[in-house]
């Protein structure tokens, strides 16, 4: 199986300035035509860091990708590193030359010394053009391996690895295949979910788990190596059949899927809808839900009741309620729910009540502490979470419960 290793170059992702998102756009494009990407790295704007960075890579990678530094300021030293490094020199490009003026062109920009600039590449290399900038790319071949060097910009990278890179190295990647796939899980932790799966050598027979954690749950990652995408498919899918056996009851997705698009499929299939009352998360859940498009289907309401006053004008909750057990209590909650389901004329009434601090907590009440609470026809049911401290964790684990609180209650998970 061929291996990659890719460099990224810049002092902005190094300080953090830009977020280094090339990394995972040619790593998800190399793994989806069987190229192992085995190492990462990144290096600032310094001659000798690259030099190093290359060397490295060069040893030990049947494919480097190389991104940044290609442009025509003076800061841009990946090109004249390249040629220090493959021992060569820069010549002029008829054909490079020919789609910098096209570029320049369209853009209504002059010809410049700059511009003259691109047009040259290193002697030793195949240049193939860039289709939406003026920095061409680079190709420099070894003994079954090879070297490219590609713009930082991620729009002209994404556009070069994808019409360019990945075919070339389709060819000669072999029939390997790699495939991922992701489940998503939510309401248990990492430690308890890796003692409910067990003995994870019976699990994967052979195949690999990432465990991933969030402040929104976990994922597990499955990634299998096969000759054929075939074999590949079926031990994914007989992994994946392994884990649910053991975990089902907290996984509500796959990919990217998010838990709000996944409850808006369910509330869709069963024609039911939904209204949401909410505390603590300020919102919160009414946002995530109406990100979803066609969630009009099922959401029909959403109140931010904050104050005592609004829970009893908006809700009806009553007010001997919140006298006696205070606004976050399961009481309140329920309430809540109940009051917010009345008033939507909805199927499923949800509600959260809770401290999401810093302030406002005690020894009773600790900040963290939140309440949610589901009202249907068959009653209402509530939840007392402690999520701990950070305000907009404490809002996302909320918001994150509470629509898991909903999917569970429509598939029956007590």
């Amino acid at each position: 199986m061929m291996n990659a290793h890719i460099i990224t170059i810049g002092d902005e992702l190094l300080i953090g300035q830009v977020i280094n998102t090339n990394q995972a756009t040619i790593a998800d494009r190399l793994n989806e035509i069987g190229v192992d990407v085995t190492e990462m790295t990144t290096v600032g704007d310094d001659t000798e860091a690259i030099l190093a960075a290359f060397t490295r890579a060069w040893e030990s990678a049947g494919a480097v990708i190389v991104t940044g530094g290609l442009g025509p300021t003076h800061d841009d030293i990946t090109k004249s590193a390249v040629c220090r490094f493959f021992r060569t020199d820069l010549i002029p490009d008829a054909n490079v030359r020919k789609q910098v003026a096209l570029i320049l062109n369209q853009r209504n920009f002059p010809w410049t010394d700059a511009a003259e600039a691109q047009a040259m590449v290193p002697r030793n290399a195949t240049a193939f053009p860039n289709p939406v900038g003026t920095a061409p790319g680079l190709r420099f071949d070894g003994e079954n391996r090879w070297f490219f060097v590609l713009p930082g910009v991620p729009f002209e990278m994404k556009e070069m690895v994808d019409a360019w890179i990945v075919p070339f190295l389709r060819q000669h990647a072999g029939e390997n295949v790699i495939r991922h796939r992701t489940l998503r899980t939510t309401g248990i932790a990492e430690s308890l979910l890796a003692q409910q799966l067990g003995d994870l050598d019976q699990i994967l027979q052979g195949a690999r788990l990432a465990f991933l954690p969030s402040t929104m749950g976990l994922r597990l990652r499955i990634t299998v190596h096969a000759r054929t995408a075939g074999e590949a498919d079926r031990i994914v899918a007989g992994v994946e059949e392994r884990i649910r056996a053991k975990a089902s009851t907290y996984i509500y997705g796959t990919g990217e899927e998010e838990l709000e698009e996944v409850v808006g499929r369910m509330l869709t299939e069963r024609n039911m809808t939904l209204a949401v009352a909410e505390s603590c998360t300020g919102g919160f859940i009414a946002h995530r839900l109406t990100n979803v498009s066609g969630s009009s289907a099922y959401f029909t309401y959403g109140a931010v009741t904050y104050s005592n006053e609004s829970k009893m004008n908006i809700l009806d909750v009553p007010s001997s309620v919140l006298g006696a057990h205070g606004a976050v209590s399961r009481e309140t909650a329920e309430a809540m729910a109940a009051g917010i389901r009345k008033k939507a004329g909805t199927d499923i009434g949800l509600a959260t009540t809770g401290i999401a601090g810093p302030t406002g907590g005690s020894p009773e009440k600790p900040v963290g502490l939140v309440w949610i609470a589901c009202a249907d026809a068959a009653g209402v049911v509530s939840v007392k979470f402690m999520f701990g401290e950070g305000r907009l964790r404490v809002k996302e684990r909320a918001s994150q419960s509470a629509l898991d609180l909903v999917r569970r209650r429509l598939l029956g998970i007590e």
